[in-house]
């Protein structure tokens, strides 16, 4: 498969204001400065990026100066002693990053020194797609073939591939996502066989970094066939640390669901693997409240078998629509439940809506009516709840008085 690339992206791409003033600043006798990297890649493929790189043979301390020289630019050092300086400019933020040559690694730092040489800088990046670099007069250098690579879908690593994975080992991951959302085709075999030779690697990683890499991943268009293949190979379960629901994260992804439920579309199954997982990977308290939900709604669904209007209308009520809705389409194909059309009209009608049943009951409901505060309240709004999913959670005011009715028989 090749695809066809688009040489006028490029010039799109250096005729952005912020591009602009950013390369007027920095052109000085003797020095040279380009734009590097992703914003190169996906101008290439007519994508508009948002997020602009450049190389330069300045040092950061001549970026600063350049910067406050000029009008409009603001300089923020977020990583100078890394050589990078963040520019502030009416496109948003653009990191200006002085050449470097890796001295020594150890698959999770590099030890840098400041260069000159952007062939040296090509080559110590990862993947020939990502070594492209552009010019401010439009010149397009691409010292390792990755121009034919992205017009071809093919993902490679620079040179040798159990080099650069020695070098940091999240490029393990890298490799999945970018052939995920670049490649055509099957991985490429040398940097496959490298990364599951280097899977011991993964557990040195900070779990906050394979987190966010393997979000990306399972969000990439060909999420799920690269998910298949770290099954396949065994590195899946050195993420995770459990096996996978394939066909579950394929609908997930189909369905447009975002890349946390993907991930408990993929791996959770029950309670305790949403808490291993936040464990694994230091998800977020949000993140790991999407995965309990989750495994919530498949505790009640657990032996189903049909799933009708006043179950639905229940399970939305207990769960929240959204978080049902996401696990019907997760499930959807599986023998069990089989939702009837009943259940489907019912959380249509929901979503019009806008919004899961809401109890028509409130402990101020049964104070009013005489009861005390204290326990009998509580137990008496727990009673009439039952009930009222047990209905299918009717709100109209017959019900609503039927169900007050329970509570103070409960509470007294």
């Amino acid at each position: 498969m090749s695809r066809a690339l688009d040489p006028t992206g490029l010039s799109a791409l250096l005729e952005r204001p912020g591009v602009r003033r950013v390369l007027a600043a920095l052109d000085a006798p003797g020095a040279e400065t380009r734009l590097v990297g992703g914003c190169v890649r996906d101008a290439l493929l007519g994508a508009q990026t948002a997020d602009i790189d450049m190389a330069t043979t300045h040092r950061p301390e001549a970026v600063m100066r350049a910067a406050q020289r000029a009008h409009g630019l603001k300089a923020v050092p977020t990583g100078i002693e890394h050589g990078t300086v963040t520019l502030v400019t009416e496109d948003g933020p653009i990191e200006v990053t002085t050449l470097r040559e890796d001295v020594e690694t150890d698959g999770r730092h590099a030890v840098v020194r400041f260069g000159t040489d952007f062939l040296r800088d090509a080559e110590r990046r990862d993947f020939t797609v990502n070594a492209l670099s552009l010019g401010a007069d439009g010149s397009l250098h691409d010292p390792v073939g990755g121009r034919p690579d992205l017009a071809a879908g093919r993902v490679r690593f620079i040179g040798d591939p159990a080099t650069r994975i020695r070098e940091d080992a999240l490029r393990i991951l890298r490799f999945f996502r970018f052939h995920a959302r670049f490649g055509a085709g099957a991985p490429d075999a040398a940097a496959l066989a490298a990364c599951v030779a280097a899977r011991d690697s993964l557990d040195r990683l900070s779990r906050e970094r394979v987190r966010a890499e393997f979000l990306k991943l399972l969000a990439a268009p060909g999420g799920p066939a690269l998910v298949t293949t770290l099954s396949a190979t065994g590195l899946l379960a050195r993420i995770t640390g459990g096996v996978g629901e394939l066909g579950r994260l394929a609908r997930a992804a189909g369905a447009g669901l975002p890349p946390v439920k993907r991930l408990a579309a993929l791996a959770v199954g029950a309670r305790h693997d949403a808490d291993r997982l936040r464990e694994r990977l230091r998800l977020s308290k949000s993140e790991h409240g999407h995965l309990l939900g989750y495994a919530e709604v498949l505790a009640d669904l657990h032996g189903c078998a049909v799933l009708d209007a006043v179950a639905a209308r229940a399970l939305a009520a207990r769960h929240g629509l959204s978080c049902l809705a996401d696990t019907l389409a997760i499930l959807a194909g599986e023998p069990r439940p089989a939702v009837t059309e009943a259940a489907r009209a019912a959380l249509r009608a929901l979503e019009g809506e806008g919004a899961s049943p809401a109890f028509p009951l409130a402990g101020a409901d049964l104070v009013a009516a005489g009861v005390a505060p204290g326990p009998g309240i509580g137990r008496g709004l727990a009673a009439a709840r039952k009930v009222w999913l047990e209905r299918g959670c009717p709100t109209d005011a017959a019900a609503r008085a039927d169900l007050l009715a329970r509570a103070l028989e409960s509470a007294r």
